[in-house]
């Protein structure tokens, strides 16, 4: 077994192991370290030996560093002993990695890894560390940082946690649909930035966008009666399935227009709907809203053809339930396709007097093209330009200084 067998293998175990760890360890930061310390010890070992269950042999081992770990601390010598009884029991190991159970611990370390007394940077690399098993390298090549960066968020994000006194534990049921929200804001975070990067010379980081829905398709297993938890699970999974069409060959953007629609993944808008229908039954939150109007694209042939008055119904009632200046800017070029740019132009210009959207690249970009459909081309042209300089992402400034020298 190679490198790419083990770094698949802890891809899909890493959750499971860091999570019967912590359980026993009672540490979460010392758990991440063993599990960590048996991952360098595979990459070493499994190209001579592969062992005949990757997984048992993993949580095995790393129980056994951690074990050596607390030897170490003199003041757990009692909770050594009860550990070091347990690593007699490392023949059955392989029975509490049942792979086809997904139970509660996993879910707890979502809640760990998602707690409020950390940062939101610290959240996401700290998920995408314990829960999705990404290296350090992985995670800041995703995000574009330093991975001393990456490091350091993750090592502080663990020694907040200790000095938090954060148990490992599901909140009580009271709390638990409130910090709910938080895990799945920051599966939504992950998911946005591999769906469209805020920087860089690529529009899309694919693994990114499939390692959030990877994310959301355990925690819908995990919390089932949860409607946003599918709605999440819709609004990526349709999202995704236009992938293949929103790039051309050479990684340059395709506008939604322009895109060839049979190149749409049906197999994710297939899931992408099945979602949405068990996220429906008690009425659609933010993120059901939002897969309601993925749904309706994915529904449509073309962009003419498209239910521009259901979409803009839709943003009204996400404005309505999780306001933002981002949802009014999506309802503006709703409007702009349902009724016309003018009073699409008067949404926006209300953002601009309120400065809700300081330094935002999105604000200018969407006047300068409600601005050239008015056929105020000089004005639509100062504003694509203005866009394209606040634009982080290559691929997107490109494409916006393309507009801006059409307009002459």
């Amino acid at each position: 077994m190679g490198t790419a067998d083990v770094e698949a293998v802890w891809r899909i175990e890493s959750a499971r192991i860091v999570a019967a760890l912590t359980r026993f360890t009672g540490d979460f930061g010392l758990a991440e370290d063993a599990a960590q310390e048996a991952v360098a010890e595979a990459l070493v070992s499994w190209p001579l030996a592969g062992p005949a269950s990757p997984a048992g042999w993993l949580m095995a081992t790393a129980r056994r560093r951690a074990i050596d770990a607390i030897r170490r601390r003199a003041a757990l010598q009692n909770r050594y002993a009860l550990l070091a009884a347990d690593a007699a029991a490392d023949a059955e190991v392989a029975d509490d990695l049942d792979p086809d159970r997904i139970d509660d611990d996993v879910l707890a370390l979502m809640f760990i890894s998602c707690h409020p007394v950390l940062s939101p940077e610290a959240r996401v690399a700290l998920t995408l560390r314990v829960v999705g098993g990404l290296s350090t390298d992985q995670i800041a090549r995703a995000f574009l940082v330093p991975v001393p960066t990456v490091q350091a968020r993750i090592t502080r994000a663990k020694k907040t946690i200790a000095a938090a006194g954060v148990p490992f534990e599901l909140p009580p049921a009271g709390e638990r649909r409130e910090r709910l929200g938080g895990v799945l804001s920051v599966l939504y975070v992950i998911f946005t930035e591999g769906s469209t990067a805020t920087s860089g010379d690529r529009l899309l980081r694919p693994d990114l966008a499939y390692e959030a829905i990877r994310l959301a398709r355990t925690l819908a297993a995990l919390q089932p009666a949860e409607p946003e938890v599918h709605g999440l699970l819709a609004l990526c999974e349709l999202t995704a399935a236009r992938f293949p069409a929103r790039t051309g060959p050479d990684g340059s953007p395709v506008l939604l227009e322009d895109q060839d629609r049979r190149r749409w993944d049906i197999s994710a808008i297939r899931r992408g709907l099945a979602a949405l229908a068990r996220a429906s039954p008690r009425g659609l939150g933010p993120y059901g809203l939002q897969a309601a109007i993925a749904a309706t694209h994915a529904a449509a042939p073309s962009v003419e053809e498209t239910d521009w008055d259901r979409i803009v119904v839709l943003y009204e009632a996400l404005g309505r339930v999780a306001p933002s200046p981002v949802v009014e800017l999506n309802r503006a070029v709703a409007v702009a396709m349902a009724s016309g740019p003018a009073p699409a132009l008067a949404i926006v210009d209300e953002l601009i007097a309120t400065d809700r959207l300081p330094g935002s690249h999105l604000v200018p970009t969407v006047r300068g093209e409600l601005l050239s459909r008015l056929g105020r081309r000089p004005e639509a042209r100062a504003e694509l330009e203005l866009a394209a300089r606040l634009c982080a992402n290559q691929r997107e400034r490109s494409v916006l200084l393309r507009k801006a020298a059409a307009l002459g």
